[in-house]
Order: C-alpha cells, then structure tokens, then sequence
C-alpha cells in the first residue's frame, strides 16, 4: 500500500539535511479538509489500510481501517448535525484515549465545526471559563464520574446559557443525550457541504487551551491547513513509515495528541497506536509497545526516565525502528542509558501547541544527547537577545519564527478573543516562543529554559535544565526540578525539588551528596542550596514541569 504523501509535499526523500532544508515544501491545495482528502480517499482508494489499533488495560482490543473510519466519521457528523452542531460551532471533546475521539474529531472536520480537544481532569470552574471564553455550544464526554459531576455544575454557573447540549459516550446519565446509541442508529453516508456551508483553508479548525506553564490557559487557534504541517513533524521528525504503527504516548486532550495520533502519521501511511490507561504503569506500556508491534515511538523524557528503571532486557526491541523525544530537554544521562538497553538512538525535537515540530534531529543527522536539533524546513529559526539583535554561536536569546516574508503552514492563527495577546508574542514580523536557547558552531540548539524559568543569583543566569541534568546523573535521583527562591542577598538561590529512585531515602547526608555531585558536574555556583525531596512533581496533562506551581509555594511559604 502506498502513502499520500507525495501528493502533499515537493519531494519526500533526501540526501541530508541540508537537501531537506533547501528542497522541502508542502503542497496546500485549496479548501485542504484532513478528512475529506485523507481519510476519504484512503477510504475510497485503500479501504483495507489500517488507521487505528486501540487497546486497554481491560483486554479490550479494537482495529480500525480507512473504511471504518469515513464509515463511523459519516454517522458522528451526521449526529452531530442532527443535533444542530453547524460550521464554526465550538465543541469540547473529553473523551481520554476512546477511540470515539477519532469518529468525532473527523466529524467536526467535515462539519466544518471548531474542535476543543481537552482532558479530563478540568474541574468546573475550568469547564466555565472555557464555556465562556470560547463559546462552547456542546460537550462531549467520556464517562468519567468526577468530570461529568463538573461539567453539571459548570452548565448550571453558565448564567449566559451557552451550553446547549452534554452528550456522553458509552452509558446513560439524565440531562445527557446518548451520543453512542444515536451514533449506532445514524445514517453512515453524509455529503461533503458546498456553498458557504464548505470548509476554506482560512476557517478554525482546533482550539485548544494550553496547559499553561503559566497563569490562565491560551485559546491558540489553528486552520484546516495545520494537519499539512504536521507532515514534519510525523514523516521527517518521528520519521513513520508507510504501514508502520506509530505510538506517541498522550492523552487526546492536548495538542501532543495530533502532533502523535491522527494528522502526519496517516499522511505518511502509519497506522496509530492507541493504549488507553488510567494509571500509566512503565511495565504494561512496554508490554504493550512490543505486543502490537508499534515501529516508531514517541514519549516525553519523564516516560524514558521511567522506563529506563525497568529491566529492558525483558523486551524484544528489534521491531522498534525509531524513537523520538519531546516536551522537555533530554538529560544526556536518560540518552545514554536508553541508547545502552535497547541500541536505540532518541532524536528529540521542539515545538509549541502554537506551531508544529520547528527544531527537530532529523534522520540524517546525528543526534547530540540535549540538543533539540536543527531548524525545520518552511520554519525559520533565529535566537534574539533582549536588545533584538540576532545571536552569535555560544549567545544565548530567545528563540522566535521570522514570519516577514510568509506564515509557515503548520502556524497558529492567534488567540482566540484576545489580539492584545497575540500581539504581544507576535509582532514585528517575529512571533516569539518565550523559550531561551543558543546554537552551537554545527547549528544545533541548545534549550537553557522558559524565560521565566531563568534563576539570577548573585549576577550569574542559571538555566533550569543544567543543574537537572547534572542532578539526574546521579543513581539517586529520578526526576527534579531546577527553580529559584529569592534570597535577600543573592536575589535568588537555587533549588532542587527531588523525586528519589526507590533505592534511596531522603537524608541530611544525601543532599550534601547531591550539592557535592553538581559541584563535580557543573560550575559549582550552580548547585541548588536548597534541596527538598517529594513524591511527585507537580506537571501539567502534556507531562511538563510546573516549575511555576514550585515556585508559587515558595514564595507563599516565604510570605507566611
């Protein structure tokens, strides 16, 4: 069976990298819709091509072709429309991993409607201020007992009465409608609009409110062209293959998930593996990567630091081809010891719920265990220092799109309701990430940290991800956290809040073992004066550090 990808870019292989930057380009056709021009004409022209293959932790089990989907996708939209859901309605989708999420996403697509992927763990006071501040007309959910109490109270605080309709999947609640049972009784051919009902390139596809680093979640805005974007991110970054099974580990309610499962992976012709838990447990992902035969993988650096600490040798790699790294830096430690159990290189890449995969290790180049890599081709890439001005190798500055002369496809549109924030990250021709990095002589960046992360102690800048990366090298640390705390003196200290590997207890002793450690690693005015050991860091659903939470408590705890 053969991809559709070359009908979407110039060319599809090349020599190295540099050919790729030169020569790369997406092809955009007009009024682009994802599921009428790919998962249709798979449909239509490869109907026995696998999509999905789902999973849970119940022995549930389920494969689904290109066929399946239009069929399934056809009766969603055709519940949906009988439900008044018409183009440019809003949508919020807490369907977890249920392969639901799929039929409906595609749905909206063909509707025309704005998608809000979002999670389950959003209480009501998140589900209001996303009812109101994106006009969510329906809500389709997972039964997930917890949530749907939330979204209750949360329609019964929306004083405007902009939520119409709760719809639920795979049980009966009162008040909700049965989205299963009228899914089944649909009819499963529905007719691509026309007129001013049709889809252009230009019209709101997804929204999605980011899992905020910090303060208040964003409302980023992406069009119908987006899924084209992700054609890097799947085909030439996580590099898939045709009838392949690729497996990024997330949650469809934030953006890794079509950055993973749905648009450049079927693109590229790679089914997607889909493994649905409620508890992630190191032992029954890798039970699972191998049983289904996933070929290429995805996962944040927190999942490689736990499956680092399993015993691999259990494990037959050999049908794993390809593994990528994203979310947060890679700590060299994890690289090598992932590289040393399984002979398995991790290429790690950078990009934002804003855009697509934009520095990326490509297959042609070989990867520098921490760096994200090297700009995307149609992205263009440059480090600024606070006065503007482009950055020399070794300079740190912040990384920002030059978006002068064209927008690249794969780019949000803006925020939703809020041109006073676009234009303050977007402007002058530069939208700029917030993100603090330098390039070394080969051109390979190098993430310091958000620029809100960056510790000033006693003059010296301290990026996060240094002093966590000598921490994680020792045997006693599974995962930490680089912040500061503000000292009278030094205007800020360092501080290292410590997850133990199971080995280890929290001790006096044990931390002066640590400090002494970054000492021996790192320039020693970087070793965190304080160090507090826990359970758990706090993170967002996307698995990112919430650096900020950590930081907030401290400063809480130095006001009381």
């Amino acid at each position: 069976m053969v991809s559709l990808l070359n009908k979407f870019v110039s060319r599809s292989e090349f020599e190295s990298y540099e050919d790729f930057k030169e020569n790369f380009k997406i092809i955009v056709p007009s009024n682009f819709n994802f599921a009428y021009d790919v998962v249709d004409v798979y449909a239509a022209e490869q109907p026995e091509k696998r999509a999905i293959v789902w999973c849970d932790d119940e022995g549930g089990e389920a494969i689904f072709n290109f066929k399946d989907l239009k069929y399934y996708s056809d009766k969603a939209a055709n519940v949906f429309w009988d439900l008044g859901i018409r183009k440019g309605d809003s949508i919020m989708l807490t369907l977890k991993k249920h392969y639901e999420f799929w039929f409906c996403l595609l749905a909206l697509h063909k509707i025309g409607a704005i998608a809000i992927p979002a999670t389950n763990m959003l209480t009501n006071k998140d589900i209001i201020y996303r009812i109101e501040r994106s006009n969510i007309k329906m809500i389709l959910s997972a039964p997930e007992e917890g949530l749907l109490g939330h979204i209750d109270a949360a329609q019964k605080d929306d004083d405007k009465g902009i939520l119409k309709i709760k719809a639920l999947i795979g049980t009966k609640r009162e008040g909700w409608i049965d989205f299963s049972e009228k899914l089944e009784n649909a009819s499963h051919e529905f007719e691509r609009p026309t007129g001013s009902d049709a889809t252009q390139n230009d019209d709101i596809s997804l929204l999605y409110f980011t899992s905020g680093t910090t303060g208040l979640p964003k409302m980023v805005q992406h069009d119908f062209t987006y899924p084209l974007g992700h054609i890097i991110t799947a085909c030439f970054w996580q590099n898939v293959m045709d009838d392949g099974l690729h497996f990024t580990v997330a949650d469809t309610g934030w953006a890794k998930s079509v950055w993973g499962k749905i648009y450049g992976q079927w693109i590229g012709g790679s089914a997607v593996f889909v493994y649905n838990y409620d508890r992630f447990n190191a032992e029954n992902l890798l039970g699972n990567t191998i049983k289904y035969g996933v070929t290429t993988f995805c996962a944040p650096p927190t999942i490689y630091n736990f499956l680092i600490n399993e015993d691999l040798s259990k494990y037959d790699f050999s049908g794993v081809k390809y593994c990528v790294v994203a979310g947060e830096p890679l700590n060299p430690e994890v690289y090598e010891q992932f590289l040393k159990q399984t002979g398995l290189k991790l290429m790690e890449g950078f990009g934002q719920t804003e855009s697509v995969v934009t520095v990326a290790t490509y297959p042609w180049m070989e990867p520098k265990p921490g760096s994200m890599g090297r700009p995307s081709p149609v992205y263009q890439i440059e480090l600024i220092d606070g006065d503007g001005n482009l950055c020399e190798p070794g300079e740190e500055g912040e990384i920002v799109i030059n978006t002068k002369t064209t927008t690249p496809v794969g780019m949000f549109v803006g925020y939703r309701s809020d041109p006073k924030l676009t234009n303050s990250v977007w402007y002058d021709g530069y939208y700029h990430t917030g993100d603090i990095s330098w390039m070394d002589e080969d051109g390979y960046y190098w993430f310091v940290g958000r620029s809100d992360d960056i510790i000033k102690s006693s003059g010296y800048r301290v990026g996060p991800f240094e002093v966590e990366s000598a921490l994680i090298e020792h045997p006693a640390v599974l995962e930490c956290a680089i912040t500061g705390v503000p000292d009278p003196i030094r205007g800020q200290v360092v501080k290292a809040t410590i997850v133990l590997t199971k080995k280890y207890s929290p001790s006096d002793d044990l931390k002066k073992e640590l400090q002494n450690h970054v000492k021996k690693v790192t320039a020693p005015y970087k070793y965190p004066r304080i160090i507090e050991f826990v359970n758990e860091l706090p993170k967002t659903i996307s698995g990112k550090i919430r650096r900020v939470e950590i930081r907030g408590r401290d400063e809480k705890n130095i006001k009381d």
